[in-house]
């Protein structure tokens, strides 16, 4: 089969939605499966990142670049253009993963991963720009796509909530895997961190944003610091979202600035390094389409404490300390416990690496291998006429 694969969200400052379809094409090529990959570096006019053109490297006999953009602009001109099908050389299969889905009448199957659907439960924690490009695409998928990959059992359920008339047969969960395919990586310390003791500092994994509810955690670690807690700093490993200018005020009100460390981005060394010498992993989210840094800190042996909402525990299974993201006194207490019991951080280390395990890429592909046939095998849903079908929403800038 000719597939064709977006990528549009692997560059250099990926996320989740980019951290998936990477790692995903990625064991798709290299599972010998013979079909012709044609990756797409741009795709849909709600994502564009033009440098994501040199910094895919997966390559392979099979695998070859799609239309390329040099502006946002001529990538929605293509992308929206009701030619679509000649212009892609008509593949198989049309595989969406950055929210915006195609409406063109297509001859191939369009597969439309489905990460969550926060942007619309919890409105307030994105932007408005942000959430309305999220939900054109998502009502694309609902409209014309002929089969979803639902990355939790937790957003298929939301989906179907959601849009009821979609046919819930044609949902298939695959999980995501870690991106990290050596569990003997060494790491690098990140320099915003070389003033703390190794094993002995906690960490948190995620963009600064309402949704990972920093905001908390700090309250949470003020309070854990004034019941006697050892002072182990709080690393924050994440760039600067949205919503959250007032984030240094709020440490500064608590009275922990002075022990939190802000390393913005970091790369993936830098994070192996934090998942391997950290005392835990604290991840509070409040809500998750899955939950990554959570499976990524236990492939490294990462004791963790995590939320008990949406898709978490999915990934986190009996391996982690399951807690109410909203209740910090219940985090200030799981803290102080695991901070005075090194035999229950020990044990949950072990859980975490079985636990990790249970996760593989390859497994996963083959899931999504196994669903391309399917698709092909099976008749579309329909043929949605045009752009008309699409809602009439801003798009993004």
């Amino acid at each position: 089969m000719k597939i064709g694969f977006d990528v549009s969200q692997t560059g250099r400052t990926k996320a989740g939605c980019g951290y998936f379809a990477d790692a995903m094409i990625r064991a798709l090529i290299a599972s010998g499966s013979g079909h012709a990959f044609h990756v797409y570096p741009d795709f849909g006019d709600f994502f564009f990142d033009r440098e994501v053109v040199d910094t895919f490297t997966a390559r392979g006999a099979d695998v070859r670049f799609g239309p390329t953009h040099l502006t946002r602009e001529s990538a929605a001109r293509f992308w929206t253009a009701p030619e679509l099908d000649a212009a892609l050389g008509y593949p198989d299969i049309v595989h969406a993963n950055n929210f915006w889905c195609p409406v063109q009448s297509l001859a191939g199957r369009v597969i439309y991963t489905l990460y969550d659907l926060g942007f619309l439960l919890q409105p307030w924690w994105t932007t408005e720009e942000n959430r309305l490009g999220c939900m054109d695409g998502v009502f694309r998928a609902a409209t014309a796509a002929d089969w979803i990959v639902s990355i939790s059992e937790a957003s298929r359920r939301d989906f179907l909530a959601t849009f009821p008339a979609f046919p819930a047969d044609r949902i298939r969960v695959i999980h995501p895997c870690s991106r990290f395919d050596a569990t003997d990586r060494a790491g690098q310390r990140p320099s915003a961190v070389d003033a703390a003791v190794a094993g002995r500092f906690w960490l948190n994994v995620g963009t600064i944003e309402p949704r990972k509810n920093q905001k908390r955690l700090a309250e949470a670690y003020a309070r854990y610091l004034a019941d006697g807690g050892e002072p182990m700093p709080l690393v924050l490993a994440g760039g600067k979202g949205w919503l959250m200018d007032d984030f240094r005020h709020h440490l500064e009100r608590l009275g922990v600035a002075g022990r939190i460390v802000l390393t913005g981005y970091v790369s993936d060394d830098e994070l192996v390094w934090l998942y391997r010498h950290c005392y835990a992993n604290l991840y509070p989210s409040l809500f998750e389409g899955f939950g990554l840094p959570v499976l990524e800190g236990m492939q490294f042996g990462a004791p963790t404490i995590t939320s008990a909402s949406s898709s978490i525990p999915e990934v986190a299974g009996d391996a982690a300390i399951l807690l109410d993201p909203e209740d910090t006194s219940a985090w200030a207490a799981a803290m102080l416990q695991l901070s005075r019991d090194p035999r229950q951080r020990e044990q949950l280390g072990r859980q975490a690496l079985s636990r990790a395990a249970s996760f593989d890429w390859m497994r996963s592909s083959r899931a999504l291998l196994a669903l391309y046939d399917e698709a092909a095998r099976t008749p579309k849903r329909h043929a949605p006429a045009c752009e008309s079908a699409s809602l009439a929403l801003p798009k993004a800038a």
